[in-house]
């Protein structure tokens, strides 16, 4: 489903990525940990063009998003076929993003009709199921502003799924939620990994991390520094700096 290949990332004279590679198989849950500041964020952003690289390979699906050339020129594919490869993931940041003007229902249903230019009697049922499955069918009609901080961001995963991507990108989804409103976030996305979802997170949550995820990536300074199942991850690190991090957070 991904196959990301040497990533190379710098801000001015900070190289953020230093050839990062992972791939994920269809129906795969990987977790993505590690200190702050170590590249996670910028890695998922990368993949889904939020972020431009400055060296390395990206394959969605298949298809190739960018690739480095012989000259070490780094080669996007044209704007119309980004656009299409990157519909195919969803997106799911840390502070939600809601549009605060728009009714939950309207925030969910934008997309697919501005976007994919479908008929809005259309999406509104799929969108009302969407409510359904993360349990806030009651704030259908409600603004972004009366909603507390988990609700907002299972608004803001069905919104994502209205698009009906078939990989789902997290960015640290429970970092900006009280730990009580952490609960029915992380239950949304268990229900979504049981569905078979293909899913990447970015993540501080070790206990999502060991009971859902089927793999852990472990990255610092800008680094992947070990990717294993999780039962063998937290049973068994290889790397000192993963055992490191482990002991410090848990």
């Amino acid at each position: 489903m991904i196959r990301a290949e040497g990533i190379r990332k710098r801000f001015g004279a900070h190289e953020v990525l230093k050839g990062v590679s992972l791939a994920m198989a269809k129906g795969e849950v990987i977790a993505v940990i590690g200190p702050s500041g170590s590249g996670k964020s910028t890695f998922l952003r990368c993949l889904n063009h939020l972020e431009t690289i400055d060296a390395g390979r990206i394959d969605i699906e298949g298809d190739t998003l960018v690739a480095t050339d012989a000259a070490g020129h780094c080669r996007y594919a044209p704007d119309v076929e980004v656009r299409r490869i990157c519909r195919r993931m969803g997106m799911v940041f840390q502070h939600f993003n809601l549009f605060p003007h728009l009714t939950v229902l309207q925030n969910i249903i934008e997309a697919p009709v501005t976007v994919k230019g479908l008929k809005r009697e259309a999406v509104v049922p799929k969108a009302e199921a969407l409510l359904r499955k993360v349990g806030l069918s009651d704030k259908r009609d409600a603004y972004p502003a009366r909603l507390s901080g988990g609700q907002k961001q299972r608004v803001a995963i069905a919104r994502a799924l209205a698009m009906e991507p078939d990989i789902m990108l997290f960015d640290e989804p429970t970092s900006a939620l009280d730990p009580e409103l952490t609960g029915e976030v992380l239950r949304t996305m268990r229900q979504l990994a049981d569905e078979h979802m293909t899913m990447l997170v970015v993540t501080h949550e070790m206990g999502f991390a060991r009971e859902v995820a089927s793999r852990v990536a472990f990255m610092d300074g800008g680094e992947l520094i070990e990717s294993r199942p999780a039962a063998e991850f937290f049973a068994r690190p290889e790397h000192p700096r993963t055992r490191a991090f482990l002991d410090s957070m848990l």
